[in-house]
Parts: structure tokens; C-alpha cells; sequence
């Protein structure tokens, strides 16, 4: 009987817990389970087990437990999309919203391949001003000095900041993030509404010849302020397996837009601001994605330009990925005593905040427009916006990337798709017959443990990182090579 292992001498934590799993009894099995996740930053440890029965023979064809794991627990990826919290699973998350993209664009995923020669276009709007910001304006793509009179570089801090941070409206930038998807909504109903009237139709005519379909993505200038960027496609009135009516062209499209963003203005009304108009800003850019790729605006830069930004958030633009809410109290300062009284949060001092905001590492535009959520989240008229929980978002609170019904393919779809090919290699491995499982019943029961790895994956992570990196750095070399040859 061999003695236990005495690691006291080992200073490092990560070190000492690496040599314990390498000398558990299948240290493979360890070391799988890492790879799997393939570079994962924080994976979900759960615990359970499942079962897999023949139901017309009750016989067990495949039973697995976590208690047979060398660790008693097993590791699945966490599913992040943000490439802040997590490159691994953001990058998965980058894909199938590529694909989703792609599919709307030029067929496949279930969308029949006729769309690609559906009327598109490419729109971006963006957020008005609320006061003049550091840039690196250009004229005929010659650079231009600043209004503060200097040549900024592409990585200067100071770049999206106000000139004036005095006179710069915080108020009104942080109300726009709150309310942009709901701007977004108003603009898709004006949209369809100046399609009816440009064409001369009713609302119930121009549903029963076409239907518009789009597909849009939030991204975060340098100023702070979420702009959008949608592919935006008319379809007939079955959808994308019909074409729209001639008349349904790229121009019309075009000018609906434009006007359905000019006409889009929701109003704001508050005792301690006044009234306010929510309305986009002066810059509506759209562009023609012209059919099979014949343009300079191809199918694949758009969906990859699209799939780019969907993995980003708010911390984009210099701020914090994480909530600054007192989880205790809920940010609310306070919570409630046996005796149902208010009693002062003792984490945050009754301040709400899960750390003061004046210690933050960020930019003071960032901190202004974090304080100024945070105080306009705490009046009565905008208590429903919440956006004291949003105030690391700088007030924006709705989803990243959104699409219509019918534009194509969904998300869970995607994951569907894989999950299923992962369980077919499985039974296949497991020799069970993927053609005849219609009386294979299959029960399982999990529950959550912890998020994160053990010290000792840590460095098993780190390595698999590592060498996935190097796998795509020679394969992007030997693609360049290639190119080069060619």
C-alpha cells in the first residue's frame, strides 16, 4: 500500500494540487475532461448521473455517474458569449451567430437558397450627439485634426471622451442606451408603415404581399453610446421559401429605411429632468448587399462583421463587465429585519453598490455615465428601467443580437445540431444502433456544484489554450503560404 503523497513542501497551491491529480488512479480521464472544454475559461461543475434503457427489453445500455470520476464531479463549458469573460465559448458563440447570419443572406440551415436573390441591405444606425467627443475625423480619407486641435492616434485614451465634460448631457446619453431597443422596436413598426405608404398599399395588403425580415447586433462606440447594425431583407409572403413582388426593390427598401429612422421618436417624461426625445442620430447609413456576392458587400464579410461584434459588451468602450449592484441588498441599501423593518445593508453601507464607484479602474466619462445611471435609476419615474442593476452598461439593458421570426435559423437550433452529433459519435463509440432507438428511454438527474476549475486544471486549461492557439497561428501561416504560392 503505497503512502499518501506529502506536498507540504510545495509552495505553489496550483503546483501542489497539479502533482495530487497526477497521481489519482486515471489521471487521463483528468486531463480529458480539460481538453474537451477546449480552452474554457470558467466551466460549470455538476454532479448527477444518467441512464440509458432499452424499454422493450429493460435492459441498461449505458449507465454513467459523476461518482466514478476521479474528481467525483463533471465539467461542461460555461457557454459565455462575451469575449471578455470567456474566448472559447464566445468563439462558438461567434460562430453559429455567423452561420445564423450567413444562412439569411445565402441559403442553407433549413432557408432555402433563393433568398440570396431577395432584396438586402446592410443598415447601421447610430446614437445622436450629446456634446462633441475627442475623434479622428477624415476628409476624402485624409486625416483631419481634432476640434481640441491634435491628431489623436487610433489608440488614444482620450479618444470618444467630451471636449466639455461640463456641458456634455450624461442624462440624455444614458437615457438613449436605456431606451434604444425600445427605439429599435418603434423603428420596425415605422418601417413596415412607410413601406405601406410608399407603395400605396394598407397595412393588411403589404403583410399579404411581402414580409420584412432582419437580423441586427449592438456594438458600443468609444463614446459609450450603443449603435446597431442589421441585414434587413424583404421576402414573400410565405417567407424566405417565396420572393417578394417585384415592385419590393432594394431602393424601396432603401428609402424606407431612411425615412421609417427619421420618423422613429419615443418621448421621455420626468418631474426631475423634464421631457425628452428619444430619436436616432444624424448618421443612417445603408448599403445594398448586392445578390451571389457580385458587390463589394459580400454575404461573408457582412455575416462575419455581424458574428464579430456579437461577441462583444460594454466593456468595449472602457467600462466594467461585471454588475455593481450589493448582491445582499440588491442594491437596494437597505434590507429587512425580522421584524419586516428597513435595517442599514452592512456590505454597502447603504449605498446599494457592491463597490464604490469612485474606486473603479475606468475612464471618468465612464465613471460619469456609470453615476449618472445609477442616480437616474433610483428615481420614482424611472424605476421600471432598473438602471441601477444596467449601470455597468452604461444604461443599455437590451439584447446584443436579435432577430425576426423568420430571417433564418435560430441559436438553439445550432446547439441542437451539434448536441446531436455529439451524441451519435457517442452511441456509435457505445455500439448502440442509431437507426433503431425508438424504444430507447433515457433518464438523468444533475445538479449544480461550483463554477471554475481546481488549481491544478488551471495549468491543464493553460495548456490547452496554448496549444489550440498554436494549432490555428500554423494553419493561418500555411493559409498565407498557400495564398503567397498561389
Amino acid at each position: 500500500m503505497s503512502r499518501p503523497l506529502d506536498l507540504r513542501h510545495i509552495i505553489s497551491p496550483g503546483l501542489r494540487d497539479l502533482l495530487e491529480l497526477a497521481n489519482v488512479d486515471d489521471f487521463d480521464r483528468v486531463n480529458d475532461q480539460v481538453r474537451n472544454l477546449r480552452g474554457c475559461t470558467r466551466p460549470v461543475n455538476l454532479v448527477g448521473w444518467t441512464t440509458t434503457t432499452d424499454a422493450a427489453t429493460q435492459t441498461v445500455l449505458r449507465s454513467y455517474s459523476t461518482t466514478d470520476e476521479p474528481t467525483g464531479r463533471l465539467l461542461t463549458a460555461c457557454g459565455n458569449r462575451r469575449s471578455s469573460r470567456c474566448q472559447a465559448c464566445s468563439r462558438i458563440y461567434a460562430a453559429d451567430t455567423y452561420h445564423l447570419i450567413k444562412a439569411g443572406l445565402s441559403g442553407g440551415k433549413n432557408v432555402a437558397d433563393s433568398v440570396r436573390t431577395h432584396p438586402r441591405v446592410f443598415v447601421t444606425l447610430t446614437a445622436p450627439s450629446f456634446g462633441p467627443v475627442h475623434n479622428r475625423p477624415t476628409d476624402s480619407g485624409k486625416a483631419r485634426p481634432c476640434r481640441c486641435g491634435s491628431h489623436h492616434p487610433e489608440d488614444a485614451a482620450e479618444l470618444g471622451t467630451p471636449l466639455d465634460p461640463a456641458t456634455y448631457d450624461y442624462t440624455g446619453a444614458v437615457l438613449w442606451n436605456a431606451h434604444a431597443g425600445a427605439l429599435w422596436a418603434r423603428f420596425t413598426t415605422y418601417l413596415r408603415r412607410e413601406l405601406a405608404a410608399h407603395l400605396g398599399m394598407t397595412q393588411k395588403a403589404l403583410n399579404a404581399a411581402l414580409r420584412v425580415s432582419f437580423a441586427k447586433v449592438a456594438e458600443y462606440q468609444r463614446r459609450g453610446l450603443v449603435h446597431f447594425h442589421a441585414v434587413i431583407r424583404f421576402d414573400g409572403p410565405e417567407g424566405h421559401t417565396s420572393a417578394p413582388p417585384a415592385l419590393a426593390t432594394a431602393d424601396v427598401l432603401d428609402h424606407a429605411v431612411r425615412t421609417a429612422a427619421r420618423r422613429s421618436v419615443l418621448t421621455v417624461e420626468s418631474d426631475s429632468i423634464g421631457e425628452r426625445e428619444i430619436v436616432w442620430g444624424e448618421r443612417i447609413d445603408v448599403q445594398e448587399i448586392a445578390a451571389l456576392g457580385e458587390g463589394e458587400l459580400t454575404d461573408h464579410k457582412v455575416a462575419a462583421y455581424v458574428a464579430k461584434y456579437a461577441t462583444k459588451s460594454a466593456e468595449d468602450s472602457g467600462t466594467v463587465d461585471h454588475s455593481l449592484i450589493c448582491h445582499p441588498c440588491q442594491g437596494r441599501g437597505y434590507t429587512r429585519g425580522p421584524d419586516n423593518y428597513r435595517d442599514l445593508c452592512n456590505d454597502c453601507e447603504g449605498t446599494g453598490q457592491a463597490e464604490p464607484l469612485t474606486r473603479l479602474r475606468v475612464q471618468q466619462h465612464v465613471r460619469q455615465m456609470i453615476r449618472t445611471a445609477w442616480a437616474l435609476g433610483h428615481l420614482p419615474e424611472f424605476a421600471d428601467l432598473k438602471l441601477w442593476k444596467w449601470a455597468h452598461m452604461l444604461g443599455f439593458r437590451g439584447h446584443f443580437s436579435t432577430k425576426s421570426r423568420r430571417y433564418s435559423t435560430t441559436l438553439g437550433a445550432l446547439r441542437d445540431v451539434r448536441r446531436n452529433w455529439r451524441l451519435e459519435r457517442a452511441q456509435a463509440r457505445a455500439g448502440l444502433d442509431i437507426n433503431e432507438q425508438s424504444t430507447l428511454v433515457t433518464e438523468s438527474s444533475w445538479a449544480y456544484l461550483a463554477s471554475g476549475y481546481r488549481p491544478g486544471e488551471e495549468y491543464l486549461a493553460a495548456q490547452t489554450r496554448h496549444d489550440l492557439a498554436h494549432t490555428r497561428q500554423q494553419a493561418a501561416c500555411a493559409k498565407t503560404e498557400g495564398e503567397i504560392w498561389q
